[in-house]
């Protein structure tokens, strides 16, 4: 091996397309800790350094018969370092946005879901206790809240007088205000 030491990288390079491998031990000896540092300086991870430098010398070999260098070996195993620490960055990036957006989307989901069960249990707590509503008052609350007609609409649809069918969706309020509470009175004037 003292001999490939004495070798110049064309040397080197002419052997290792020719398949010898102590020519290619020699080049990975002479490059591997330059190689390392520049990737590290860049990613500023070991493993992920030593791994950059690792995938590029076994492409370099199982490559190596169709090897075209366009510069001189130093340039190109440095370019080859650069582009392989811009592609990891670069993929790390879109992780990490597909990792803040999986736990963006899990984060709203549980959250809307539990809206949801909440939503419905109020609901249904709501549905029960407007069932329990003597009927006229039902029917007129359901023309009100449900169908939304106007006061004046419900009265001339059911032959009643306009008061009374604001006396009774009053009374449906204050009924379902007592039994279910400030909070689905609040609600209930809003829909």
């Amino acid at each position: 091996m003292a001999a490939y030491r004495d070798l110049s990288d064309i040397e080197l390079t002419i052997l290792l397309k020719e398949g010898n491998h102590s020519a290619f031990t020699e080049l990975y000896n002479r490059f591997k800790g330059p190689l390392y540092i520049h990737a590290y300086n860049k990613l500023r991870n070991t493993e992920e350094a030593k791994d950059t430098v690792q995938e590029l010398f076994t492409k370099l070999w199982n490559n190596k018969e169709t090897l075209t260098l366009t510069s001189d070996l130093v340039s190109y195993l440095y370019t080859a370092v650069r582009n392989r620490v811009f592609r990891q960055i670069e993929r790390k990036g879109l992780e990490s946005g597909y990792i803040s957006s999986i736990q963006d989307s899990i984060g709203n989901r549980s959250n809307m879901t539990d809206h949801r069960v909440r939503e419905n249990m109020l609901s249904a707590m709501i549905e029960k206790e407007i069932a329990a509503l003597p009927q006229k008052m039902r029917e007129i609350f359901l023309l009100s809240r449900k169908a939304n007609l106007s006061h004046k609409q419900i009265a001339d649809q059911l032959g009643i007088a306009e008061p009374t069918v604001k006396k009774q969706v009053n009374n449906a309020l204050k009924i379902l205000r007592v039994k279910l509470g400030i909070i689905v009175y609040l609600l209930m004037l809003i829909r």
